[in-house]
């Protein structure tokens, strides 16, 4: 084969940083834009927040530029009402006039895939009004901190201490010992010449601790253990310990026949007996961790007015920025030193980023927008009335790209009267109807919810009963369906459901 040169003319789009900066934008949770701003200003002398300018009181009252941003980055302002700033014959204008021209909408809608992560810090700034200290430096107390408390406080030698330690070390987040105590013995130096019973002893030692079923190896020890705290005279404790100790797998099967049998209980005394094991914790541990509370943020607040459903941007999810006037005015024409050059360039990136800013907010609230309008019978009756709705057909509607759909409503959060929802929740496939329509998935899995919790407990609906009660109201639903959706909302099997009283 031989080499040549040829000549090609073809098309190519290139995103420019612009675009990737308004692409990674509009992709960033509410906390993530937060952390990217703060780290704006910090970086960029010529952004500031609107409120700390007004504080110092040195805002530019002429200052187009300066009102400008303002508008840009305002959650309620409309983008309908932006304008350019006018051109003034000062030298505040004349010094910006050979920069880089910014449209008023940046094109972030694009049919390439998201290839850009987010690199926020999410170290907070000292002086940040707004900054927490107790949120970086408190934490939640962990099990094992827990019981290593407990254990200080006991009058054990130092041998005791480290093998109690040990034993503490192997209890997992439920409170269950995990290992063996044979397995546990052949992990020791064989020079300690610890021995079973010694183990035991200190097991038995640990599980006095708090919280009350602590160290247990099993579930049958965890509720006996429980049992053997309360008081002497709760009635009906002893038929829970022997129902605890013998009949535990009977009671999990809900075989209350063969308990009461086995037992020589009537209803009422099973029921009784039921009861107060029903009130212990099988999991005692899990109300112990060092897991730090997630709060989130909506973005959108969705609200009725007159008999008429507003959706309206959250405005305390971002600061109000601008240009800071002073610097930009310190930019002059025609000079090419290095410190013209920067605040040349620091303000060209200031103005991009407010831009970019104005642009995410502008899509977010085209989307939420059409989002109510489709699914206003939600926001009125719950999730039964939910409509099936994908991403084409919010993509169609504001004539976007699916993938910036997909990008606006990804960690992004809808406040409503209903509570606080994900913008990817309103979005599910379909199931045809016996009149030739279309019902959601989701309002599916709530009329499940509607039927399960109206049923007879003694009498729990199966999954192909529930398949025939929705084929009454004209829903064609197989029962592996129902049944995905059922395990999915958490709902166990009409076996397990199945309740003596």
């Amino acid at each position: 084969m031989k080499a040549s040169l040829v000549l090609k003319m073809g098309q190519q789009l290139t995103m420019t940083p612009q675009l990737q900066q308004a692409i990674r934008l509009l992709q960033m949770s509410t906390l993530d834009l937060q952390d990217e701003i703060r780290e704006a200003l910090e970086a960029n002398p010529m952004l500031e927040r609107q409120d700390d300018a007004d504080a110092d009181g040195h805002a530019s009252e002429a200052d187009p530029l300066a009102e400008a941003s303002e508008q840009s980055t305002s959650p309620d302002a409309q983008p309908e009402a932006y304008e350019p700033p006018p051109r003034e014959h000062n030298e505040s204008s004349a010094n910006t006039s050979e920069l880089e021209h910014i449209p008023d909408e940046l094109a972030v809608d694009t049919s390439w895939e998201d290839i850009y992560q987010t690199s926020a810090s999410n170290l907070p700034v000292a002086d940040d009004d707004d900054w927490d200290f107790t949120a970086t430096t408190a934490s939640g107390i962990s099990l094992q901190d827990h019981l290593l408390w407990q254990l200080n406080l006991s009058s054990l030698d130092a041998r005791e201490e480290y093998l109690a330690t040990t034993l503490i070390d192997s209890i997992n987040s439920d409170g269950y010992l995990e290992e063996s105590l044979q397995d546990m013995l052949g992990g020791f130096d064989p020079q300690l010449k610890v021995r079973l019973a010694e183990l035991e002893a200190l097991l038995a030692h640990i599980q006095q601790f708090e919280p009350t079923g602590i160290g247990a190896r099993d579930l049958r020890e965890c509720l006996m253990l429980q049992l053997e705290h309360l008081e002497p005279c709760t009635p009906h404790l002893t038929e829970a310990r022997l129902l605890c100790d013998k009949h535990l797998a009977l009671l999990g099967a809900k075989e209350y026949n063969r308990l009461m049998r086995l037992m020589r209980l009537d209803e009422d005394a099973l029921r009784d007996v039921v009861q107060l094991i029903q009130s212990l914790d099988p999991r005692p541990g899990s109300h112990i961790g060092s897991s730090e509370p997630e709060y989130i943020t909506p973005d959108v607040i969705v609200r009725k007015d007159k008999n008429r459903w507003v959706v309206e941007l959250n405005p305390e999810i971002a600061p109000r920025l601008r240009i800071n006037s002073l610097y930009a005015s310190y930019v002059r024409r025609a000079d090419t030193s290095d410190d013209n050059t920067f605040m040349r360039n620091q303000l060209q990136e200031a103005r991009w980023f407010i831009r970019s800013l104005h642009s995410r907010n502008d899509t977010l609230l085209k989307v939420s927008t059409e989002i109510l309008k489709r699914q206003q019978d939600f926001f009125e009756h719950g999730p039964v009335a939910m409509k099936p709705m994908v991403l084409a057909d919010i993509a169609a509607a504001i004539e976007m790209h699916e993938s910036t759909i997909s990008r606006a409503t990804t960690q992004k959060y809808m406040h409503t009267p209903r509570g606080v929802f994900e913008l990817k929740y309103f979005f599910s496939s379909h199931v045809n109807t016996e009149q030739g329509g279309e019902c959601s998935s989701t309002a599916i899995r709530a009329m499940i919810e509607q039927l399960v919790a109206a049923e007879n407990p003694k009498k729990p609906l199966s999954d192909s009963k529930i398949t025939d009660l929705l084929a009454e109201q004209g829903i064609q639903v197989a029962r592996r369906t129902i049944a995905k959706y059922r395990e999915a909302l958490g709902i166990p099997s009409s076996s397990e459901r199945k309740q003596l009283f």
